[in-house]
């Protein structure tokens, strides 16, 4: 690889992980505000409410979510604590703890999907006017169809 190519994906690397902390700001932000949640309180009850049964292995939801162990187990005891969730053992392996999403979960996620989508939207919408992130929003826009 070239050092104009090394130059470039660095740049680029750069205004992604700009983009990114941008978005996870104003995201957290608006769930906090509006819903008394955090981000990965949110992103977890969304994979459990998607998920088949509601219920997700502890470590299949930490790597759903890009979290460690020992930090979906502090997320997954707040969520307990705030009703959102209960966990239970997996009957066939005793030793695999699940997480399940309660119903009080299920109506907190879905009071709080339409904010993060709107937040999402005009969080990259505010990006795309910003000429050092424009062109990136503009290319992930274009990979996913999304206007």
């Amino acid at each position: 690889m070239s050092a104009a190519d090394v130059e470039i994906e660095d740049r680029v690397w750069n205004e992604v992980v700009t983009l990114f902390g941008r978005v996870e700001h104003r995201l957290a932000k608006a769930l906090q505000r509006g819903h008394g949640i955090g981000l990965s309180e949110f992103r977890a009850l969304c994979r459990l409410a998607h998920s088949g049964e509601g219920e997700l292995r502890m470590q299949e939801l930490a790597d759903l979510i890009g979290l460690n162990q020992s930090s979906v187990s502090r997320l997954v005891a707040r969520l307990e604590s705030a009703g959102l969730t209960r966990r239970d053992m997996c009957p066939k392996d005793r030793r695999g703890v699940y997480t399940i999403i309660t119903e009080e979960g299920r109506a907190l996620q879905e009071r709080a999907a339409p904010t993060y989508r709107q937040e999402l939207a005009d969080a990259l919408d505010d990006a795309a006017a910003d000429p050092c992130l424009g062109s990136l929003v503009t290319g992930l826009r274009g990979m996913f169809a999304v206007h």
